[in-house]
Parts: C-alpha cells; sequence; structure tokens
C-alpha cells in the first residue's frame, strides 16, 4: 500500500452541509474516509465497465417454488455455469416463495450473463445482481 498523502478540497457551503449530514448518517469516522469510500466505489464500478475483468457479485432471486419445473431450470443453468458459482444459499420464506443467494466470481460480462439468464426465467419473482470487487486492485 503507497503511502498517504494530504490533499485538499474545496466546496460551497451548502454542500459541504449535505456531505457532513450524509457522513453522520452513514456513521463516517471523518471526511476522509468518506471520500475515499466515494473514489473506491467509482473504481469499482468502472471494474465492472471492463466486462473481461474479473469480479465478484451476489445474485439474490425470490421465487415460487411450486411454479412448474421452475426450480429445475435454476438448477439446470447454475449446473451449467457452476465454475462463476462459489456459494449458494437456498432459504423458505413461507409455504410458497424461496429467496436464493448465488455468490459469484469470474470475467464482468459471463456473471452478468448469467445472471440476466436468471433472472429472466419465467416464474422468478424478483432478482438482483449486486456486484463488487475482487479487492485486487482497490486500496
Amino acid at each position: 500500500m503507497g503511502k498517504t498523502i494530504r490533499f485538499g478540497v474545496s466546496l460551497n457551503s451548502e454542500l459541504l452541509e449535505k456531505f457532513d449530514l450524509l457522513c453522520q448518517e452513514k456513521s463516517y469516522q471523518t471526511r476522509s474516509e468518506a471520500i475515499r469510500d466515494l473514489i473506491r466505489n467509482v473504481l469499482v464500478q468502472k471494474e465492472w465497465e471492463q466486462t473481461d475483468r474479473e469480479i465478484a457479485g451476489v445474485l439474490s432471486m425470490v421465487y415460487d417454488h411450486h411454479q412448474s419445473d421452475l426450480a429445475q431450470r435454476l438448477t439446470e443453468i447454475q449446473h451449467e455455469t457452476h465454475d462463476l458459482i462459489l456459494s449458494a444459499l437456498h432459504v423458505h420464506l413461507d409455504h410458497h416463495n424461496c429467496l436464493e443467494v448465488l455468490i459469484l466470481r469470474g470475467p464482468g460480462e459471463q456473471i452478468q450473463k448469467l445472471s440476466q439468464k436468471l433472472i429472466s426465467t419465467k416464474g422468478v419473482k424478483h432478482g438482483k445482481l449486486t456486484l463488487t470487487t475482487t479487492g485486487q486492485d482497490i486500496m
């Protein structure tokens, strides 16, 4: 890790007040830590845009397991791409609805294609992919 360097940031007072409120809401101890997080978030977003880079993500899906063959179709898709799936968690929310959470890692384009294929499978009520970094290039 490189050495810490101080630099100044100029903001108008209204923007600074809003930023301070955000820092308080998010429980940042200092403005510096909040700014570091903002910078990291932009750098991670940039990683996602480079679809050949390795990324990590969490895919969550809610579906009715009584829907004809839906669980089987989702399992088949997952087996076809098992190399991208690090872990899976299946939770019974109620008599009909299940929550499935997949931890994914691999090339960005493949992660996004797999997620979209699962989310768009007929019978999936809701799905969301949350991307993050593998942490290799973030300080």
